[in-house]
């Protein structure tokens, strides 16, 4: 017997946000570890390489006159100047992964992930949020790539950022890694479950079908066990 459902076979573009130092990065890659079924786009910045960076996979990096120079020729799905640097999630690739029923997640910073908001309302948005200022601000500190004005500009950025949390779908406290990621994928999970992703109910032939099942059967044992 077919399915009784067909739904939509698109992927889910999925945008997580939070303050720098919630642990975005840290929960997507191990969500990529249990879920084989999502594509992270890479991100393209202006800012300096970190010692942990991996370029070409943690962004795409470019000088400042770079990334306006490809602001100009409208490569970007969405862009966002945060802490003095460009950071923009090219739009190449996006679209074809979403055709092929590959969730795509956009790792992006809160005005970003606004400005994909309008541009693209039904996609689903996640918001990251440490489970204390306190724990933020030490592992702003514990990171150990910033100075302490940086710092401090990231932690009053990070307070603002906080309030933007009802305009997301969902929030997930990262308290404890693992649960944080188990949280996110069953989010996932349950988008594939929406109603409103059926494209067609199959019902023409269900009581032929059942007709066929049941006269097919041999109901005398049953007689006798009542």
């Amino acid at each position: 017997m077919d399915n009784i459902l067909r739904t939509k076979e698109k992927g889910n573009l999925i945008v997580i946000s939070g303050p720098s130092g919630a642990g975005k990065g840290t929960i997507i890659s191990k969500l990529k570890e249990i879920n084989n079924n999502i594509w992270v786009s890479i991100s393209m910045t202006s800012r300096p390489v970190r010692s942990n960076d991996v370029p070409n996979e943690t962004y795409f990096f470019v000088s400042k006159e770079e990334f306006e120079e490809r602001i100009n020729k409208g490569i970007f799905l969405e862009y966002a100047e945060y802490n003095g640097n460009y950071y923009g999630t090219p739009k190449d690739k996006i679209l074809d992964k979403l055709n092929n029923g590959i969730d795509v997640i956009l790792e992006i910073e809160i005005q970003g992930a606004l400005k994909v908001k309008k541009l693209i309302p039904d996609a689903i948005f996640i918001f990251i949020m440490p489970p204390s200022l306190g724990e933020l601000r030490n592992r702003l500190v514990k990171r150990g790539t910033d100075s302490a004005d940086k710092i401090i500009s990231r932690f009053k950025t990070s307070y603002k950022e906080i309030n933007e949390v009802t305009k997301y779908n969902y929030v997930v406290v990262n308290d404890e890694v693992d649960k944080a990621v188990a949280k996110v994928n069953a989010i996932l999970i349950s988008e594939r479950c929406r109603v409103d992703r059926i494209e067609d109910i199959y019902l023409s032939n269900l009581e032929e079908e059942l007709h066929e099942f049941l006269v097919d059967k041999d109901f005398s044992n049953m007689d006798r066990n009542m």
